[in-house]
């Protein structure tokens, strides 16, 4: 069968690469165009469009590159006639998907959703229009079955969620994972405006903390020289590249930004502090819509703070310095840490393993529905 899959990030790369192999696993013969990375490619799917050339966040970084964003909308509807798949696989990346998602079903293909937007968070009124362009909804986030179901009425399937299963096989494949080193690790995020604005005040931390090495985990999307600036004042400080679970395997702490690697350092039971900080028009504007307590996804699926979070003006160099040093030196907060690590696991893992449901929720959902045809 022919599957046209489509992620917009770094995380739907890893996610759709495990997806994609799980695929092939069930159909032998399977045919995958994808917009991804170099993961999904390297699975063996033949990459249009590669995700660094669509990573664009926040509302004010939407608006000034909205033609090139609409230039790629049409890219792809054109590209999906011409490959006319069996199935359409939209992974996250809400604000492209959804719009395909709505030109799909017109068009009359079948459209399956993994990693549902997080309208829980913010514009809620999505939904009715998701229900309507979307056959199948697949969650990773166990509290999303209950809420699309108790809220919406609409039948959704929790999968579990694909980070266990991806840290779990690396903890297999790493086998120095012994944290008596010194090293305190930077997770600054994967998009350029993001990186701007929060290493420089993630490496002004290090100046304080002379004893242990600060190693900058480099986004796959980004070159290496557009790191240098930020790096070469600092004596303490290194970097790695296409490395991050070892970096985290590694180390004592990490200053982390918000998103899917907060949940990743969790998972990896790394103390960490989570940062945020963006172009102020973009969270002025998310300040007063977003929904939700947390930024962070350890703190959203547990529902307290369990990581401290230090969001736009609070995350500044004498906050993280305190937070860090708490994180390294005080016994109670690392042995709640573990306890709060261990109980976020086992919540996560229920599912399964989430990669594998997934592409059997769908193939047998394409091959049902072909028969049915």
């Amino acid at each position: 069968m022919k599957y046209y899959i489509i992620s917009g990030e770094a995380s739907g790369d890893l996610h759709g690469s495990n997806l994609i192999k799980q695929l092939r696993l069930l159909d032998t013969n399977a045919n995958i165009h994808c917009w991804g990375g170099d993961l999904m490619q390297a699975a063996g799917a033949t990459l249009v469009k590669h995700y660094k050339e669509l990573a664009f966040m926040g509302f004010a970084e939407v608006v000034m590159n909205l033609s090139t964003i609409l230039n790629n909308i049409k890219f792809c509807k054109n590209d999906i006639e011409a490959f006319n798949p069996d199935v359409l696989v939209l992974i996250d990346y809400p604000g492209f998907n959804l719009r395909i998602a709505k030109w799909a079903k017109q068009k009359r293909y079948k459209v399956v959703y993994y990693i549902a937007p997080q309208v829980w968070a913010w514009k809620e009124n999505r939904v009715k229009k998701m229900r309507l362009h979307i056959d199948k909804m697949l969650c990773i986030l166990p509290f999303e079955k209950d809420y699309f179901k108790t809220k919406w009425n609409w039948d959704v399937e929790y999968v579990g969620h694909p980070l266990v299963e991806v840290i779990e096989e690396s903890e297999k494949a790493i086998r120095n994972r012994q944290r008596d080193s010194n090293i305190i690790a930077l997770l600054p995020g994967s998009r350029k405006q993001e990186i701007t604005v929060k290493l420089p005040v993630m490496l002004e931390v290090s100046k304080s903390f002379p004893d242990y090495q600060f190693v900058v985990a480099k986004a796959p999307g980004q070159d290496d020289e557009f790191y240098t600036p930020f790096l070469s004042p600092y004596s303490n400080v290194s970097s790695v590249r296409n490395n991050t679970y070892n970096l985290l395997l590694k180390s004592k702490a990490a200053i982390v930004t918000s998103g899917t690697a907060t949940l990743e350092t969790a998972l990896f039971g790394i103390p960490e502090v989570v940062c945020y900080k963006g172009n102020n028009i973009s969270y002025q504007i998310a300040r007063r819509l977003v929904k939700v307590k947390y930024i962070s996804l350890v703190n959203l699926i547990m529902d307290k703070p369990v990581v401290t979070e230090l969001i736009q003006h609070e995350m500044n160099v004498e906050n993280i310095i305190k937070e860090l040093h708490a994180l390294l030196f005080t016994e109670e907060r690392k042995q709640q840490l573990i306890k709060d690590y261990t109980d976020l696991k086992n919540i996560l893992s229920q599912g399964g393993n989430a990669s594998a449901k997934a592409a059997k929720s769908i193939y047998e959902f394409v091959t049902s529905s072909t028969k049915a045809e």
